[in-house]
């Protein structure tokens, strides 16, 4: 409410209300308002909530208004503010599939794929996730820590304020267990929230070789139980795919995972189609990740059970396929579409802003579905919906400023960085594309 006190008489002054930061005359306001309760689908992902000319009053890390500039400056003062003169705000992007935490790397794997190997001759020759699990193994938290958070910062700078991470490179209770509390701790110590799924089951490592249904005990006997019993993740993930976990392994892990109050994801339907997008309906997965050989059967019951499809092109882009999600059929079908940039050790990329482009350029995503997908819809993916994902008041004011005039810009103009400024919960944490150090 507006306080007033007497002036003259008859007149009365406005005394404004102080707030802490104003982000005012906007270019384009892109709010995405009202999509917190459910995911955006079809039609919907295209209603921006845009505003011109937009203002964001912000308070204790949190949104208090927004609107036109005249309006909310009507209202609200502050001694700092942001002039965002021709410029695009938004919310910060949610990447919602990461594989962060890991030590190593893989490049000569690119030339291999030049070659022509495929992903699972990779994997059968010692490569892929068995050969990151091996570096892994051996690194230190405090190595892995301190890896993890240069990749954070610099998904902070390309506009990234919150990602959801797998584990997965160390393939036994302890080594898992490492991988896990060293998210706990990022999610700690650095901006960047970071949201935490257990995915024991990322591949068969090789001491288990021939023996799968051995190493699925071992996921459900003793890595789940540990893992929910010290609160380290909220989901469980599995990477159902011919050769690795089928569709009865991965629902046994799935279920006892949810048992144990670890909510259902799903790696599916990646590089065959094994069935794993009507597992995700079947299990109710908060998502169903890649798809890009989902059947429609699978993504009608998707459908029913509002569970998201995380696409991930720039995973496509690195493995060298020519195939992509059909991301347009995936939308036609009412499955809401989150997109994600699957950060890991064959596909290194930090970059929301690159996905959006292989989303618009290589699925046929208009800007708008792609910044629902990015914000919001990514938001319900992770569980954050409530938090983030929209500017409303009330949300924790995490918002990016792009030097662009408006959203058409994002997935049109690619290979720069276009973020200028990001808030983290109301802080200035970059400027001008470059990292604040507080």
């Amino acid at each position: 409410m507006l306080c007033k006190t007497p002036w003259k008489k008859g007149e009365s002054k406005v005394v404004k209300e102080k707030v802490d930061l104003l982000i005012e005359n906007a270019g384009e306001l892109v709010t995405l308002r009202g999509g917190a309760q459910t995911p955006l689908l079809r039609e919907q992902m295209r209603r921006l909530g845009a505003i011109k000319g937009g203002s964001v009053a912000i308070r204790k890390g949190r949104i208090v208004a927004l609107g036109k500039t005249r309006q909310v400056k009507r209202r609200f003062g502050s001694e700092e503010t942001i002039d965002a003169s021709g410029k695009l705000v938004m919310p910060g992007f949610v990447d919602p599939h990461t594989h962060l935490v890991f030590a190593g790397s893989r490049e000569d794997e690119s030339e291999m794929r030049i070659h022509g190997a495929s992903y699972m001759e990779i994997l059968e020759k010692g490569g892929g996730i068995l050969r990151t699990v091996n570096d892994t193994r051996k690194a230190s938290k405090e190595m892995l820590f301190e890896n993890c958070k240069k990749t954070l910062d610099v998904m902070l700078q390309h506009g990234t304020t919150t990602v959801e991470a797998k584990s997965g490179y160390g393939l036994t209770t302890e080594e898992e267990i490492k991988c896990l509390e060293v998210m706990k701790l990022l999610n700690q110590k650095h901006p960047v929230d970071v949201v935490s799924t257990f995915l024991g089951a990322h591949a068969v490592p090789a001491e288990y070789k021939g023996k799968v249904d051995e190493y699925v005990n071992l996921v459900i006997d003793d890595m789940i139980p540990v893992v929910a019993e010290r609160g380290l993740a909220e989901f469980c993930d599995v990477f159902c795919e011919k050769g690795v976990f089928d569709i009865e392994q991965s629902r046994r892990i799935l279920s006892n995972g949810r048992k144990h109050g670890l909510l259902p994801k799903l790696h599916a339907d990646e590089l065959s189609g094994l069935g794993g997008t009507e597992l995700a309906a079947e299990m109710k997965a908060v998502s169903a990740d890649h798809l890009l050989f989902a059947s429609n059967e699978g993504l009608r019951a998707m459908a029913k059970q509002w569970t998201l499809a995380v696409l991930l092109p720039a995973a496509s882009f690195s493995l060298m396929m020519d195939e992509y999600a059909n991301a347009r059929k995936i939308i036609h079908f009412g499955v809401p579409v989150a997109l994600g940039t699957d950060y890991n050790p064959s596909c290194w990329v930090e970059n929301q802003q690159i996905t959006f482009a292989f989303a618009c350029r290589k699925m046929r995503m208009t800007s708008a579905e792609a910044i629902a997908a990015t914000t919001i819809n990514a938001a319900h993916a992770v569980g954050r919906a409530q938090s983030v994902g929209t500017l409303e008041p009330g949300k924790k004011a995490d918002i990016i400023v792009l030097d662009v005039s408006n959203h058409n810009f994002l997935g049109y103009r690619f290979g720069v960085n276009l973020v200028d400024k990001v808030i983290k919960e109301g802080r200035l944490v970059v400027d001008e594309g470059k990292a604040i150090n507080k």
